[in-house]
């Protein structure tokens, strides 16, 4: 049986859910007593940001709330809109609002505007003209404006699980009818590719059966992918043996070992702000006083990224990690903290010297608190600055 869509719809936009009923994952927003399923009971509209990864459902999940109100929907997306649009939206709004209907404007890639373009929105937000409800991939505190933030409620989608990723699958093939053609192989190895992203194994889905072969197994979706699957799994083993080769590799000054393996992490869909954290991490704890700029380096690092997202952001992370591979390396400070945890947790009750402490009554000053101290750059006092009983452990 030869596959046909007919009326050349994708099948990613065939099986968006009309419901909130018909939504796959999203367990914390969707259910008895949670947000969005108050929100729709309520018939109360709220502005919204939706921000997760791609192929969660934020768009699927604005058209459903809309129509559960029973208000218009309106989408923009950011990328290709202008203020003009903007303005064009508002007037729509304002006539919908005449006729005694509400407006519900979908901004996808919410982030895309500048502030001029996003403070357009906030008049009309403040005075309930326009229902907002925006998405974006990156963190809303960076890139939406306070003033919408403070309007709205920001609601995190998670990166679907496999199962759910599946499930999507099998309701697919389901309907299109197709089901003894596509192999359960060939399914769990679609689940596997998609990385969380619905719309990514349903674009690899419908590639496989436009292929026109008698059955779909895994071959035909390697070929229809033309992606080989990475085999990590977030949770598993294969994350932790990943990191942990990654951290040594930059230990051991191996920078093509290092880019290796923080290739492999990136392309099996690793949070990028996981592996610049662990890299923050590293330049503390293995180069430490060997140069001490390292710290800021990963860190600005880390803000890079989180503000830039991927893909761009592996040029970042591949930048830091190159650098921490080839600099010098201490651990200096993270033994002399160890060794300072350990004589804090043997004498937790060691009383402060009373050179050490303060002053601020003359009662305290004839009992010798803080006897001999000088406010002067460098001074040092002639008695020890620990306690009784604590050695020294580093100096």
């Amino acid at each position: 049986m030869w596959y046909n869509m007919g009326m050349n719809i994708p099948l990613a936009e065939k099986m968006r859910p009309k419901t909130l009923a018909e939504v796959v994952g999203q367990d914390e927003l969707i259910g008895e007593g949670k947000i969005l399923t108050q929100i729709v009971a309520s018939k109360v509209p709220a502005n919204l940001i939706f921000w997760g990864p791609p192929g969660t459902g934020k768009t699927t999940l604005a058209r459903i709330i809309a129509r559960e109100l029973g208000v218009e929907f309106v989408e923009l997306s950011a990328v290709t809109a202008g203020k003009k649009d903007v303005l064009e939206v508002v007037e729509q709004a304002r006539q919908n609002w005449n006729l005694g209907r509400r407006t519900l404007l979908f901004v996808d890639e919410i982030h895309r505007f500048n502030k001029a373009q996003q403070d357009a929105f906030l008049p009309h937000v403040e005075s309930g003209l326009i229902i907002l409800v925006g998405a974006t991939t990156e963190n809303p505190s960076f890139e939406v404006i306070a003033p919408l933030i403070s309007r709205s409620r920001v609601v995190v989608l998670q990166r679907l699980g496999k199962a759910a990723i599946l499930t999507i699958l099998e309701r697919a093939v389901k309907e299109l009818g197709v089901k003894k053609r596509v192999k359960k192989e060939a399914l769990d190895y679609l689940a596997e590719l998609a990385a969380g992203d619905a719309r990514v194994a349903l674009g690899n889905l419908e590639l496989a059966l436009s292929l026109g072969t008698a059955t779909i197994g895994v071959d035909e979706i390697k070929q229809a992918a033309q992606k080989v699957v990475a085999g990590y799994d977030k949770k598993g083993d294969m994350h932790y043996d990943i990191i942990s080769a990654f951290i040594k590799s930059l230990r051991g000054s191996d920078v093509d070992a290092a880019l290796y393996y923080l290739a492999r992490m990136v392309q099996a869909g690793e949070d990028p702000k996981f592996i610049a954290r662990r890299m923050v991490i590293f330049a503390s704890e293995d180069v430490g006083l060997a140069n001490n700029s390292a710290l800021n380096f990963a860190t600005s690092c880390f803000t890079a990224v989180e503000r830039v997202g991927m893909p761009e952001g592996g040029i970042i992370l591949s930048h830091c990690a190159y650098a921490l591979a080839k600099a010098p390396k201490s651990r200096s400070s993270y033994d002399a903290w160890s060794l300072a945890k350990v004589a804090a947790e043997r004498t937790p009750n060691a009383p402060v010297p009373l050179h050490l402490r303060n002053a601020p009554t003359k009662l305290m000053k004839d009992l010798q608190f803080g006897k001999g101290q000088k406010w002067e750059a460098g001074f040092h006092h002639e008695k020890s600055y620990l306690p009784d009983g604590v050695k020294p452990f580093v100096s």
